[in-house]
């Protein structure tokens, strides 16, 4: 793991760690930079925050869908018929994401990235105030 992702893992369990990264290395991921460029491009998208009810309340990316990492499988479906559409998850720093976003590749959605960063490289991006 790299000093970046050392740092930004520090207070989580090293079985937690070792799942994220595995899920990581399933996954299509973006940083906040990459997000905005995607929300100026041509493709469509549909943005999932896959936090906890009271984090998105407290703040999220507008345009953005809340559903919690808890119950994404069961109500993806009912959001998302088309498993060719391009859905960008993100979460407080990347880790819930990346699960969440492997979850979903493995569920036969084609186009799912995780952002690296979640809501902090959002925030940093200069996507929110």
């Amino acid at each position: 793991m790299d000093a970046d992702r050392l740092a930004h893992a520090k207070a989580h369990p090293p079985r937690f760690l070792a799942r994220v990264e595995s899920c990581r290395s399933r996954v299509q991921e973006c940083d906040g930079e990459d997000l905005s460029a995607m929300l100026t491009g041509e493709a469509d998208l549909l943005i999932i925050d896959v936090r906890e009810r009271h984090e998105f309340e407290a703040g999220h990316l507008a345009g953005a869908v809340h559903v919690s990492k808890g119950v994404l499988e069961r109500d993806i479906e009912a959001l998302v018929d088309n498993v060719d559409a391009r859905l960008v998850l993100y979460c407080g720093g990347g880790f819930r994401s990346a699960i969440a976003a492997a979850s979903l590749v493995d569920m036969g959605y084609t186009d799912v990235w995780s952002v690296w960063g979640g809501w902090r490289a959002i925030k940093a991006a200069g996507l929110v105030e």
